[in-house]
């Protein structure tokens, strides 16, 4: 799970995917609010009219940048799903999946939890994407337990899924990906077929 890199106007890319690149990179190393169109235009060497045309405003180029990142996400943990036979093996995906996030370059925490403390207006279309995101990492974590034979999934899966976004959380803080090691072991004490180490 790779740090996005700067796109350049010669790499070919349409002048949507620039923008789009280029406003990913910088609402993660500087933060949505503290990025202007005039910035993102400009690094990604288009006029501000030809971004308004893609995107409409600010806001729905934040919400193309989520969409897009959710996208990213679920497709780079589906390659940690591939090889996985067990309920064990796939619950070890998960918190590989968030693991090597961490570990991309430039890590700078979730992404989506930072926007979520900057996107202020509760109609603001990121917040749907962000809820959606996290709702499914929660719902593939129900499915684990369910698969497990866990006595209360839903519960289990909420366990589960606050060990995650913690260490997350904690891993960030810390710059250590020990936090999610820690909380992997504590995961893997909740299966029932797996003890306790």
């Amino acid at each position: 799970m790779a740090a996005a890199q700067q796109p350049k106007a010669e790499s070919g890319l349409s002048a949507a995917d620039r923008i789009l690149a280029t406003a990913s990179m910088l609402f993660y190393e500087r933060g949505i609010r503290a990025t202007g169109v005039n910035t993102i235009a400009e690094r990604a060497a288009v006029t501000k009219v030809t971004l308004y045309a893609h995107f409409g405003s600010k806001d729905g180029l934040v919400a193309a940048h989520l969409r897009a990142r959710n996208q990213r996400w679920w497709s780079e943990f589906g390659e940690f799903l591939a090889e996985c036979v067990t309920t064990e093996e796939r619950l070890k995906a998960m918190f590989d999946a968030y693991q090597a996030w961490t570990l991309a370059g430039g890590f700078r925490g979730c992404g989506f939890v930072n926007a979520s403390t900057e996107l202020t207006a509760p109609d603001h279309p990121g917040h749907a994407i962000i809820s959606d995101h996290k709702e499914g990492v929660r719902r593939y974590l129900e499915a684990f337990a369910t698969e497990a034979g866990c006595l209360r999934p839903a519960d289990v899966a909420e366990e589960w899924f606050l060990l995650l976004e913690g260490a997350m959380v904690t891993a960030s803080l810390r710059h250590s990906t020990a936090p999610l090691d820690h909380a992997r072991q504590a995961a893997l004490r909740l299966l029932p077929t797996v003890p306790p180490e």
